[in-house]
């Protein structure tokens, strides 16, 4: 039996609830905020439960970066390596074993679990952690996970936990469902503003306010900015400002996963790091030694062009939601501050939540995964926002295109070859079509670049970026490699 270090967490008040909230019915709903402990603890508290048996606990994350970082940390709670007790699995990165029992996996990488294995032989409970990102894998993951307990695995636990999130709304989705809070964070947050001057430039504003923070403040500094272009303007903008005793590391998607470790890491006793981040830094990541967050207020989100039928990224104001998942950054382990780029009534005005990605995004994969379910009809699923029935209608027209489905919605054998591939239902087309002509290679290499954001580079001629991608040594594009040869 796994005895567990004891924790002054502000989840550990709530877990007596939740357990016996589990130990009633298989469903349960957890609010807590951010710093709370949920995303660590809660599936540690899980392994002692009479009803786990000998089954696994699957969680799901909404980016490799925090899959890996929260298996780390739970790893270590256990004074343990990541691959024993606790394994993560995400693309381009599995470290699973036989002795593993809670597995922190990608939303992503759940579908493909469950479509593989409707019955998720094995395993006792699925967690879904940070749901109010409310991304399309998380939301159909859920979908299939309630089919699949209704029809084939009635007592399977369903727990879903957020930190900003409508809990009655999704209660009433999960039949049974028990809602549970958690009260306080971790530790109090000081939130500061200071508005962007109406001519200024971003990287400007940020790297003013960071040199603002460092002075007034101790520790170490996350920024929120929308993406890497940001990103890599306010590093110029700080070189030669931040003095020699503060480290400025880069944190976005693109990096390898050695990149990412290095700017979670904890700052060399006697320095500060700046931490320069997307939003892949909100949720279920603590970095050590941070208790400034300098927010520019801004995110970038994908838009489905249904005109065009390609989604592009549009820089958007963040919503009062990701705003508290910011501002609970600078409170994981002290007591912190936020520092705000917007005047303090302009929070009124921010949208209460992030919306859905199912409302805005390319249901082409969705459809396609449906179909391997078995399911032609969204409305037969428990989806806590139903797919639009026209964004519907387009992704189904498109995969009838691709011989991908029949008249009927069912799956066609070129579906069903589509499936296999972790792909775009488009790219997945040009791979296996490409194949089936000697040039499958090239095809799988071109899917790996355009799916995953910065190898070979960042122009626009494919050709350079698909010789570069073929020469680059590193640890990143290596992996991607042997990817694209498995596709």
């Amino acid at each position: 039996m796994i005895v567990l270090p004891p924790s002054d967490l502000p989840i550990e008040a709530a877990l007596p609830d939740l357990l016996a909230a589990l130990d009633r019915g298989p469903n349960a709903v957890l609010v807590a905020p951010p710093g709370a402990g949920k995303t660590t603890r809660v599936p540690l508290a899980l392994l002692g439960t009479a009803w786990r048996g000998d089954g696994r606990i699957v969680m799901l994350e909404p980016r490799r970066l925090a899959a890996r970082a929260s298996a780390a940390r739970m790893a270590k709670t256990l004074g343990e390596e990541v691959g024993a007790t606790v394994g993560h699995r995400v693309r381009m990165d599995s470290r699973v074993t036989r002795a593993t029992r809670i597995e922190v996996v990608t939303e992503g990488v759940f579908t493909r679990m469950i479509l593989d294995d409707p019955e998720l032989t094995g395993v006792a409970a699925v967690i879904f952690d940070e749901f109010h990102e409310r991304s399309l894998d998380a939301d159909l993951g859920l979908a299939l996970a309630l089919d699949a307990q209704a029809a084939l695995r009635p007592e399977l636990r369903i727990l879903v936990m957020s930190a900003t999130l409508d809990g009655a709304r999704v209660q009433a989705l999960l039949p049974g469902a028990s809602l549970v809070t958690s009260e306080g964070r971790a530790f109090p947050v000081e939130t500061r503003h200071l508005p962007r001057r109406p001519d200024g430039r971003l990287e400007a504003d940020v790297a003013a306010a960071v040199m603002r923070a460092l002075a007034e403040d101790p520790g170490s500094v996350l920024v929120f900015l929308p993406g890497q272009g940001e990103i890599r303007r306010v590093v110029e903008a700080l070189a030669g400002r931040v003095g020699p005793h503060v480290d400025v590391a880069p944190l976005y998607g693109a990096l390898t996963p050695a990149e990412q470790d290095r700017a979670i890491r904890p700052a060399e006793p006697g320095r500060r790091k700046v931490v320069l981040a997307t939003s892949i830094a909100e949720t279920s990541l603590t970095i050590e030694g941070v208790r400034i967050v300098v927010d520019a207020g801004l995110a970038r989100v994908p838009r489905y062009e249904p005109d065009t039928g390609l989604t592009r990224l549009e820089t958007v104001r963040v919503s009062r939601a990701g705003a508290d998942q910011r501002r609970g950054r600078a409170g994981r382990t002290e007591p912190g501050v936020c520092w705000r780029l917007w005047a303090e009534p302009q929070t009124t005005a921010l949208a209460a939540f992030d919306r859905p990605e199912i409302l805005e995004a390319d249901l082409a994969a969705l459809v396609l995964d449906l179909a391997e379910w078995g399911v032609a009809d969204p409305t037969t699923l428990a989806f806590l926002d139903p797919p639009p029935k026209p964004a519907w209608d387009e992704a189904v027209a498109l995969l009838a295109e691709l011989d991908a489905v029949d008249a009927s919605g069912r799956l066609t054998a070129e579906g069903r070859a589509l499936r296999r591939l972790p792909l775009h239902p488009r790219l997945a087309h040009m791979v296996h079509r490409a194949a089936s002509g000697g040039g499958g290679r090239l095809a799988a290499e071109i899917a790996a670049i355009v799916s995953e954001r910065g190898l070979g580079g960042t122009g626009v001629d494919l050709e350079e970026r698909v010789r570069r991608f073929r020469s680059d040594r590193g640890p990143r594009a290596e992996e991607a490699r042997r990817m694209a040869g498995r596709w």
